[in-house]
């Protein structure tokens, strides 16, 4: 694997995000203007497309729907650690509580020079980690009591490596605000597929015969609606997987790097890997943050073939050869 330095990876992370921040409302607004090209083009009989038509709908609607994207991610851009820390019940962890726990995180922050961030654990007996925050007032690293109590001083020290690696590369603040824009777009899609099934079971869909010049039925919008919301939804896919599946090499090798001991690593990944999770969260946006992806979390082909971790194994074999 190519060596990259952590000030060269956190100047590549700011430029994802700012990447992310253009390249995600952008999506969102170009699927809102395919939306009005549709409506447009099958309310006309015969069907042709207006640009003037379409964009006389389109352009009032942007500023709307870009001021609502933007306050939905301002909220859950800055509350983001009291979110997480609700979705998976994490509870603060003191020196006095864990001192071993405590000293590992203390001495690796003191080996690479950075603030202590905070340390919280989530009573769980199956193993995992993640890091969490946006800046040094909400950098946090958690892990569960399964983790803690099976694994051995160096293994807990290459995983705490790791996961205080993503603080450093800004990888949090990174993956934070691709899951809030994929988030958006997956609660319109779920929002409109309520709709959908609301107006089929009490026989929404039927509207008069007679009523051809009233456009098309409210079905038929929402469908469009759903249409355009998923095919958003996976060109947002498309790019957060662009730019994920290398941080968690990246923080692999720092994480080796940073405890002294490549090997840890890898016997830790290999520890967690059969018994991975936190068994009160089945949120597949949280499950992003672990260390390793929950096997429970994985469905069918294609949201494997989007997971933003790479395969556990191939993470091992490249430790072992450090």
């Amino acid at each position: 694997m190519e060596y990259v330095g952590i000030q060269t990876q956190i100047n590549r992370n700011n430029r994802n995000s700012v990447i992310l921040l253009l390249l995600f409302p952008l999506i969102i607004l170009g699927m809102l203007w395919v939306f009005f090209a549709i409506i447009c083009y099958f309310g006309h009989d015969p069907h042709y497309l207006d640009f003037d038509e379409i964009n006389e709908y389109y352009l009032p609607t942007v500023p709307w729907v870009a001021g609502g994207v933007a306050i939905w991610f301002m909220i859950s851009y800055f509350f983001n650690s009291s979110m997480v820390k609700h979705a998976t019940g994490a509870e603060p962890l003191t020196r006095k509580e864990n001192p071993r726990v405590y000293n590992i995180v203390e001495n690796l922050c003191m080996a690479c020079g950075m603030d202590m961030p905070k340390v919280n654990i989530v009573q769980d007996d199956m193993l995992n980690a993640f890091a969490s925050g946006i800046d040094k007032n909400s950098y946090t690293v958690t892990l569960t009591t399964g983790i803690i109590d099976k694994l051995n001083d160096e293994e807990l020290a290459g995983v705490v490596g790791h996961e205080l690696t993503h603080i450093r590369n800004r990888d949090t603040k990174l993956l934070i605000t691709s899951i809030i824009f994929v988030g958006i777009i997956s609660t319109v899609m779920s929002v409109v597929v309520r709709l959908l099934s609301n107006i089929i079971s009490y026989g929404g869909s039927s509207r008069s015969r007679d009523s051809k010049d009233n456009g098309l039925s409210v079905v038929v919008v929402m469908f469009i609606v759903l249409i355009c919301s998923a095919i958003a939804y996976f060109f947002t896919l498309l790019t957060r997987f662009a730019i994920s599946r290398k941080r968690e090499f990246m923080a692999d090798a720092g994480g080796a790097e940073l405890c002294g001991n490549p090997r840890a690593l890898a016997s830790a990944l290999r520890k967690i890997s059969d018994e991975p999770g936190l068994a009160d969260v089945g949120r597949e946006d949280m499950a992003e943050l672990f260390i390793v992806y929950p096997s429970s979390l994985k469905g069918n082909f294609l949201s494997n073939a989007f997971s933003t971790h790479p395969d556990v194994k191939e993470r091992i074999r490249i430790l072992e050869q450090f």
